[in-house]
Formats: structure tokens, C-alpha cells, sequence
């Protein structure tokens, strides 16, 4: 597939899917035509208030007006708090959606996907979902409970400190999380105009922790018995959720306390959360004080009535709790706008929560042809994954739109093949193909193709 300004002997010797850097330098700079006028422009300005000034070897005018911050003396080394961003990036923050609960203690707050960079989510800027508000827990109060449904099942209850815990060997592992509602408004048509709306339920982090499975072992746990455990939180909603088994015996699920090198943020669980991945966010049980080992799911009323997908003949799927293969491209994403015409960089992220992202393929045209992107490094199990490629736009409309493809073999859905199985009257559990509408004028908006 050519693209214009590469000329086919390049194409045919570089692979498909980015172009040389001297064709990226080449056609970035034809793009931004004017430059040069704009820079004489700016010299006549300056000479005529007496700024210095002085000629390049081009011939071009090269403005030496210092700015304030490389005359003067900086600010001091901050020592009395903790490092916050720049000013400039106020506008970075995670956001509540209007109308989207009754109250804001049983609400979503969603990640800016759009200003990220890379795979790891700022503790800061986590996406956060409540049932029934957060806290701040004292730590030195805070016990874990290890017991079984029966006495045969836990030979050896336990209840742990957090400074018992936090003595044990401990293992650090990069994951996304997911809400099981992320991309829950687009399942009728469309309702958010941003990626930070559309996917912003949805973050990736180091998490550092105890594997459970040793607990369990500690606790004396028969394993022909126990066959699932129960979570439960110790927040006003007592959040209670199934977990089987064999997610436990893999040696994933972490008893976390840590999150991207410090203790887990509030909002985030302090001082001890469950981590469970490739599995949908409410699982991931919140200020973690019980897990109870059963030999059958305990049908909590968050795995009965709610996190369920209702189904075109009204029936309701139950116990779909892991987060299917999906991609979106951040950029150039709903809300933003394209300057200029010429080369652009199109990213996005990947995610299975069946393992690691084999390949991204991305569109321009609507889905009518596909190039392979590139996976930046690293590609970690159930963890997100970086896609970047290539673009020159030529300032036509364009569709831009991104599909995954993980290890297993699934490949992220169309809307229209989703909707064919799911209908449209579901919120959770939705991972179709998303679309961006590129218009002339550079404006990118949120579309879905029938």
C-alpha cells in the first residue's frame, strides 16, 4: 500500500509499515510549509524592537533573545512534599462523567488514555470505580482473614498483619485493569465524544505483592476441596466477588499493597487489594480484609445481578469475567484536531486479558484495508500493549480505527459482528473495534460505521 510522497523502490525495501527516517524528515518538513516565511517574519518583528539577532549559514535570521528561565536562578529543590506535575499539564486529570451515577461515592472517574504516554497508568491518574466511596484505612488496624466455607477445606485459618504480609517474599508484576463497563455507553450507539470517556476505564501498572497461592498453602488449604474463592472488601459496600481456582493455582493473583513502586493509593485500595488479571476490574476486590475458600461459586449479587450481559433472548450470562481481546487508537482520538497535513504518528494501546497481544493491524479507510503496527516493547502478558504506525495525511476524511489480535488466536470484533451475538441492550463485556472520523478541517469525532 503506497503513501504519498514515498516512492515505490523505498517501499518495496523497507516493511510496510513505517516509513525511513529520511522520508519521515521529508515529509514533516513539507508539511509545515511556511516555516521559513514565518521565521522571517518573526526576525523583522524582533530587529525592529532591537533584539538581537544573527544569520545561519542558510541565510535564514536565527533570533538569540534568550527566555527568562535560561537567565535567571530556578526555583529550589522541593523537599517539604510530593513531586506534582507541571503547571502546564493541569489540564491531564482523571474526569467524572455527568449524569453517570446518582452520587459521586458510587461513581467512575476515567484516565486521560489520550495524554499518556507508554503502558503504565500514573498512580495519579488510575481510573477509579466506587461502589459505595473510598478510605483511607488505617494500615496498623488492617487484618486479612484466610478461612474455608468448611473445616476441611482450611485445615489452618489465618489472620494476617499488614507488617506480616509485607515480611513475606514479595513479587512485582506488571497489569492492566479493567472495568467490565469500559466502552458500556457505545453498545447502542454513540454517547462519549472522547477515548478518555469511550476506554478511560481502563489502566495498566506495576503492582507488587504476595501471590495468594502461597497464603493459601500457609493456611493448609485442601486442593481437591477448594475449587473457588470468595473476596470480600472492607468498604461500606462489602464488595464480595467469585474467584476460580485456577486463576489462584497459576501464581498470578497478588495480594497487593504496592502500585507503581509506593503503597497503593486510597482510591486504589490502601493498604491491600486483590489483583487478578486478564479478569474485569470489580474482581479485583478493594481494601481486601477476607478470602474464603469454597467448593462452588458463592453468587454474590455483583455476579448475579450486576457485571452479568444480557443476551437478545433475555437471558442473562453469568460469570464472563475475563476482559476479551481489544484496542484503541489514543491518537488521533475523539476530541482532538490535526494541525497540519502531512506525517503523522498514529498510537493507540492493546490489552487481552488471555495473554500477550500478538498484533495490531490498523485502518485509515473504514476497515476496507489494514496495515500491521508496530508492538513497542515491552509485550507482557495481560498487560497493555504500545502500537505505533506511520501516516501521511493528505487532508482527505479518513476512518482510523485499530484491531488486535492476541496469542490465543482471538481477534477484537466489529460492532457489527459484536452486536450480532450480543445485541445491543448489554453494558458490560464490550471489546468491537473502535472508530475515529478524521474530517478535512482536522477535527476528530467519534463515529460507528452501520
Amino acid at each position: 500500500m503506497s503513501q504519498p510522497g514515498v516512492t515505490a523502490g523505498r517501499l518495496a525495501k523497507a516493511p510496510e509499515n513505517f516509513l525511513a527516517p529520511a522520508d519521515i524528515a521529508r515529509v514533516f518538513a513539507e508539511g509545515r510549509g511556511g516555516r521559513r516565511d514565518f521565521i522571517r517574519r518573526a526576525f523583522a518583528v524582533a530587529t525592529a524592537a532591537g533584539a538581537p539577532a544573527a544569520l545561519a549559514a542558510t541565510g535564514d535570521p536565527v533570533i538569540l533573545q534568550l527566555p527568562v528561565h535560561s537567565k535567571g536562578l530556578g526555583l529550589p529543590v522541593v523537599t517539604d512534599g510530593y513531586g506534582r506535575p507541571s503547571k502546564h499539564e493541569a489540564n491531564v486529570q482523571r474526569r467524572l462523567s455527568p449524569g453517570l451515577t446518582q452520587t459521586t461515592q458510587a461513581s467512575v472517574s476515567f484516565a486521560p488514555l489520550q495524554s499518556l504516554f507508554g503502558i503504565v497508568t500514573p498512580s495519579g491518574l488510575h481510573f477509579e470505580r466506587h461502589h459505595q466511596g473510598w478510605w483511607d484505612v488505617e494500615p496498623s488496624a488492617h487484618r486479612l482473614m484466610i478461612n474455608g466455607s468448611d473445616d476441611r477445606i482450611v485445615r489452618r485459618p489465618l489472620v494476617f498483619t499488614m507488617d506480616e504480609l509485607m515480611r513475606l517474599p514479595p513479587v512485582s508484576r506488571f497489569h492492566f485493569i479493567e472495568c467490565g463497563a469500559n466502552s458500556g455507553m457505545e453498545w447502542g450507539n454513540v454517547a462519549v465524544p472522547t477515548v478518555q470517556y469511550t476506554h478511560g476505564m481502563l489502566s495498566c501498572s506495576e503492582f507488587t505483592g504476595v501471590p495468594l497461592n502461597l497464603l493459601l498453602d500457609m493456611a493448609g488449604v485442601d486442593a481437591k476441596r477448594g475449587r473457588f474463592i470468595l473476596a470480600e472488601g472492607a468498604d461500606g459496600s462489602s464488595m464480595t466477588r467469585t474467584v476460580p481456582m485456577a486463576l489462584v493455582d497459576s501464581g498470578e493473583v497478588l495480594v497487593a499493597y504496592g502500585q507503581n513502586g509506593e503503597m497503593l493509593r486510597p482510591e486504589n485500595g490502601y493498604p491491600l487489594r486483590l489483583v487478578v488479571p486478564g479478569v474485569q476490574g470489580v474482581s479485583w476486590v478493594k481494601y481486601l480484609r477476607r478470602i474464603e475458600v469454597g467448593d462452588q461459586p458463592y453468587g454474590t449479587k455483583d455476579e448475579t445481578l450486576h457485571y452479568v450481559d444480557l443476551m437478545p433472548d433475555g437471558l442473562h450470562r453469568q460469570y464472563t469475567s475475563t476482559q476479551e481481546c481489544k484496542s484503541v487508537v489514543t491518537t488521533p482520538s475523539g476530541g482532538q484536531v490535526l494541525l497540519e497535513h502531512g506525517f503523522h504518528n498514529i498510537s493507540g494501546l492493546a490489552w487481552s486479558g488471555r495473554g500477550k497481544v500478538k498484533r495490531v493491524d490498523v485502518s485509515v479507510d473504514g476497515g476496507r484495508h489494514w496495515r500491521m503496527a508496530r508492538l513497542e516493547s515491552p509485550v507482557l502478558s495481560k498487560c497493555l500493549t504500545r502500537f505505533n504506525i506511520d501516516w501521511t495525511w493528505d487532508g482527505k476524511p479518513a476512518l482510523v480505527m485499530s484491531r488486535a489480535t492476541d496469542e490465543t488466536g482471538h481477534v477484537q470484533p466489529s460492532i457489527r459482528q459484536l452486536r450480532a451475538v450480543r445485541g445491543t441492550r448489554s453494558i458490560y463485556h464490550n471489546n468491537a473495534v473502535q472508530t475515529w472520523l478524521v474530517q478535512e478541517n482536522g477535527e476528530v469525532s467519534n463515529v460507528q460505521l452501520a
